[in-house]
Parts: C-alpha cells; structure tokens; sequence
C-alpha cells in the first residue's frame, strides 16, 4: 500500500505542467458574449364573477402564496383640511382588526400561522399585501379580505395612529435631508394635492368616521385589481376567490374625484432652512413629465447619463474630480398618473455650497447645449436594456408588474416593446429631451444649512425665503 501511494506521488510529480501560453488568463476588455436573449414572463389574466382583474402566476418552488390588492384611492383625494387621512386609514386598517376580531387577537392569529397582511395608501394607490403558507392560505385569505373590505378600525388603534404620526412630525425637522426633501416637494407641487403635507392640525381633526368613510368609498370590488403568484391550485384558487368576493351590487357607481394635472409653471425660487449643522444639504428642480409622453425614453437614457449611475456626469465631475460632495444625483420621476418631476441632490460642505449650486447648474445645463457622447449613449443603452431582466426577479414581481401596467392604463404591449424603444434613441433624441424637460434657470433651489458659513449668500442664486421650520410645532 505504502509503495503505491510512493508510484502516485512520482507519477504526479513527472507530468510536465503545460505551456503558459496555452493557458493565459483572458482580457475582460477583448472577451464577447452572445446577445442576451430575456423572454418577459407571462401571467395569465382572469376576470372574477364580481368584475374584478385578477392577474396569476403559479410557481411551486416553495409552498408559499402572495397576493396583493391594488386599490384606486390615494392622498391626492383627500380634503386639504384632513391632509394624511389616506395614510392613517391605510395603517389603520390593517392595525385596528378586521371582521369583528380585534386587533390583538389579529396579531396573535397572524403571527401563529407565519402570515403577514400589511396596509397601506401612498398617493395614488392603496395596498393590501398577503404571505401565507400554502396550508393556512384559506384563513388568511379571509383575514386579508376582512382588511380590505372590513376594517374595525378600533378607536385604541386609530389614537395610536394619531400619537405615532404626530410624534413623527415633532422629529420631522431633525434631519436636514428629510427638510430638503420635503420642501423640495412642496415647492414643485405648491397648489397641488401631491405637495400638500400633514400638519399637526390636519392630524387632530381626523376622526374614525373619517377614515369609515374614506375606506368606505374607495375599497369595494369595481376599484381593485388582485395579483397572486406562488404555489396554488388554479382552479381552486379561482373558486376561493370567487367566494371570498361575490358579485354584489354596489350602491351606487364609483366617481372618482376630478384631480387636475399640475400647472406646468416653470419659475427659479430660493429655499432657506436654517439648521446648524456642518454641511449643507441641497436639493434643485421642476416639473417633468409623465408616462404618456412620446420622449420618455430619450429621457431615461438622459436620466443616466446625467446623475443616475456612478459614471455619470454630476457624480464624475463633483465627487470624484472636485471631491465636493460624497453621494450627488439626479432623477426624472416620470409620472404614472400625475406630472412627475425632477430632482438634482447632494450634501456638500458648508463652505463649498454656492460653489456645489453653481457646478451642479453648470453640468445639468451643458445636457442641453451639446450631443451626449457615443460612449455615453451606448454605455446608457446597453445598461438599461441587459438589467431590464432584474425588474422580474420573483413570481411576486413579475405578477405584481402586469397588475400595475393595468391599474395605470400603460398601452398594451409597453414591457414587449421597452428594449427596442430604448435602442432607438439617438444623441439628437437625448439633447432634445434635456433642451425640452430641463430648465436650470427655473429651479426650485432648496438649501438647509448655516448660511454665514456659505462661500457665498444664497442671495447669488435670486431672492431668498427663509423657510419657518418651527411652523406647526405646538409649544407645549
């Protein structure tokens, strides 16, 4: 045995290692792949006896089913006077119990089964989310329809609500990053529903039988659309959701609120908070554009280019060759049903701020004078068209995805057609867009900061308004 293991050893040591030439290690840069060929995955579309869209996806990988309810209700529809209504009633629903069941019995039930409901209401859609286990899925499925149809919403829990919320908007001006990204807001949307706030006044007049109401006018079946992936029974599931929501007569038929586009009005305004701290915090922008519009693609392409990856112009140019600012972008929010806007930011030192203002203007205005480069445009592209896969990541996703396109009215076939649309955009298209959808001169300008340790007065920029950051604060 001894002399065998000896025979190995020798016999090893003999072999003469092969050239190295004929193994040199291969150059990324020279390498080349096939195209990448992405297959968008389908979900099938059913319709339930009572009218409701229900988008499905089965996967059996593991035993887990997730359902999501997309609701058309949204802060834009609450009364000014009540602002943060919709996001109470949106907590509160899923907090208060459901059903008759009171909300610590709910918790206990829920957490028995490892399920999760969740509730929520942003500004123009309202969720209730589920995840179940497959053999509990039928009682949760109807927790998750007493959530959404018929909330309790105990009064305990609605004042729990209104303390956490107030207690929020106590700390609201503590960080100077959530200041600027307030105000930044307000003052694109000022007059318009989506740049309202909640005040502590708004939040002490809510009621219960204000959020009874608002729930009750938005969450009925004709306003909803279900998306469910995971390990079911097809025809099963179907026949459960079919008699977890009957075909009931509403009524009377759903009239959403008539909410106006905001007025595309591009005026320079300067910002001030004032916050004693060692930076500044800065953030710069307008109106921009939403899903409808023919040039969105050229602006996404834009979007990239000019703050929206790690080689892009504004994080090149003040980060790494100025060394201004650690974390600096911008972003094109294309609206879905409402104007978006667009939005340039970062944190600078208090003695480099006027100087951060003017280079970040500088950069995002050169977008409109000249061609983007091929480097850009081409890195731009194929960026956006190989991670375009990463958007279906999970049978949630992907199902989730086709219920949003929906709820939203984009045009059939925009996923199919994205890759291909953003292919064709040329460098005329992207100086176009910028020359269209960007406006330096007509920027929103917010700034937090201590402004006698600016380089310059922020007076350099136009008129300034000192925002009153102890607005709303009770003293006692």
């Amino acid at each position: 045995m001894k002399l065998l293991a000896i025979l190995i050893c020798l016999l090893f040591t003999s072999i003469t290692p092969a050239s190295s030439a004929d193994h040199q290690p291969a150059n990324p840069r020279t390498m080349t792949f096939p195209a990448l060929d992405f297959q968008i995955p389908k979900a099938e579309r059913v319709v339930l006896k009572c009218g409701m869209p229900v988008y499905l996806l089965r996967d059996t990988e593991l035993p887990i089913i997730s359902m999501t309810a997309m609701v058309r209700a949204g802060s834009i529809y609450e009364p000014a006077a009540k602002s943060g209504l919709a996001g109470m009633t949106g907590s509160v629903m899923r907090s208060g119990g459901a059903g008759g069941i009171a909300p610590e019995k709910l918790d206990d039930e829920l957490e028995f089964m490892a399920s999760a409901v969740e509730s929520t209401i942003d500004s123009d859609m309202g969720t209730v989310a589920l995840t179940s286990l497959k053999k509990n899925f039928s009682r949760t499925l109807q927790i998750f329809s007493n959530v959404l149809l018929r909330p309790n919403f105990s009064e305990s829990r609605v004042e729990i609500a209104r303390k956490q919320i107030i207690e929020s908007l106590r700390r609201q001006n503590d960080d100077p990053k959530e200041i600027a990204d307030r105000e930044i807001n307000r003052a694109i949307y000022a007059g318009h529903p989506l740049g309202a706030v909640p005040t502590f006044e708004s939040i002490s007049s809510i009621t219960r039988q204000d959020l009874k109401a608002f729930h009750r006018r938005y969450f009925r079946v004709d306003n909803m659309i279900l998306a469910v992936s995971g390990d079911f029974d097809r025809e099963a599931l179907l026949t459960e959701l079919n008699s977890t929501f009957p075909a009931t007569k509403e009524p009377s038929g759903l009239a959403l609120p008539d909410v106006p586009q905001p007025k595309l009005l591009f005026q320079g305004e300067v910002l001030y908070g004032r916050k004693d701290i060692n930076q500044s915090v800065i953030r710069m922008g307008h109106l921009g554009l939403n899903k409808d519009n023919p040039d969105i693609y050229a602006v996404r392409i834009l979007d990239y280019i000019l703050g929206g990856s790690f080689t892009s112009r504004l994080t090149v140019e003040i980060r790494t060759n100025q060394g201004l600012a650690y974390n600096v972008g911008s972003r094109f929010d294309i609206g879905r049903r409402f104007t978006g806007s667009f939005i340039a930011e970062t944190e600078t030192k208090d003695k480099t701020t006027a100087k951060t203002i003017r280079l970040m203007k500088e950069i995002i205005g050169g977008t409109t004078k000249e061609p983007v480069s091929d480097e850009e445009l081409n890195s731009a592209r194929e960026y956006m068209i190989n991670s375009f896969m990463f958007a279906f990541t999970s049978p949630a996703s992907i199902v989730n995805q086709r219920a949003r396109l929906e709820y939203y009215n984009y045009p059939d076939g925009y996923l199919e057609k994205y890759r291909d649309n953003i292919a064709k955009v040329t460098k005329a298209d992207v100086l176009n867009a910028a020359r269209k959808y960007l406006h330096p001169d007509a920027f929103k300008l917010v700034v937090v900061g201590e402004a006698a340790k600016f380089d310059l007065p922020l007076s350099t920029f136009g008129n300034v308004r000192e925002l009153d950051l102890k607005q709303n604060i009770p003293t006692q």
